[in-house]
Formats: structure tokens, sequence, C-alpha cells
């Protein structure tokens, strides 16, 4: 891998991140019921740890000598993180959680194999510090998931 892998997965990493954002936010806002206060509240802790990734990935970039991407570089993918049309549907944004969980830990490990082959020491510690809290947050919603009321 090459110096320009290492700027691609910034890339997707960053664009990423402020999608989650956004999905997070929305879902923290729109979830009912009473199963839904605590996936709310973790919902809405993790948009601040989400922005402030997106904060390191573009920083590591604008380092690079490389601009983080504006909206118009953006399109979405997290269709399973759609806010639920049933809105007491907690189980669907739980699912939704741990598949973009799922999608980041490997952006993340991608990200420091191919800093590790570009020996890129700085961008690995980005990789490892988002990768920590992206294998917590899966952990805390697989939780959520075995504790959720069976339908």
């Amino acid at each position: 891998m090459t110096s320009d892998d290492v700027i691609d997965l910034l890339t997707t990493a960053y664009v990423d991140e402020l999608e989650t954002v956004m999905n997070y936010l929305t879902n923290s806002i729109v979830l009912d019921g009473v199963h839904a206060e605590e996936v709310k509240e973790s919902l809405a802790a993790d948009v601040e740890e989400e922005l402030e990734h997106a904060r390191l990935l573009g920083q590591r970039l604008k380092q690079l000598e490389h601009a983080p991407p504006g909206s118009e570089g953006f399109e979405p993918h997290q269709s399973s993180l759609q806010p639920p049309e049933d809105t007491t549907d907690v189980q669907s944004v739980i699912e939704g959680v741990l598949e973009a969980e799922e999608e980041a830990i490997e952006t993340y490990r991608a990200l420091l194999e191919a800093a590790e082959e570009a020996n890129d020491p700085v961008t690995e510690d980005v990789a490892v510090t988002i990768l920590t809290d992206e294998e917590a947050h899966r952990s805390e919603f697989r939780g959520f998931r075995k504790e959720f009321p069976s339908n």
C-alpha cells in the first residue's frame, strides 16, 4: 500500500464519520418508547465521539496536505441506519448501529495496515485511537441487542 491508500482511507473514514453523526443524531431524536431511552442516550453521546473522530481524520488529512471533502464529496451509504418508519422499532436501529460499527472497524483496520506499510506512525496512532472507540461502541450495542425484548 502507498501513501495514496492512506489518503483514500482517511477520506473514506472522514466522510463515513460525518454520515454516522447525521444518522446517530437523527435516531437519537426520533426513537420513541420506554425501551428507546437508553439507546437514544447512547446515540446522543456517540454523536460527540464520532464528530471528534471526523475532526481527527480531517486534521490528519490537512497535515498530509490534503483537504477533507465538503458536502459535495459525500455519497450516503448507511441505508441500515436510516430512521425507522415505526419510531418504536429500536431493534432495527441497534442492528443498523452494529452494521455501521463493523464497517468502521474494517476501515480503521485497513487504515492501520496501510499506515504501517507507508511508514506513517502518526496515522497509525489515529487509526488505533479511533478503532478502540469503535470497538467499544460495537460492544455496547451488542449488549443492547442481548437485552432488548424480543418482538
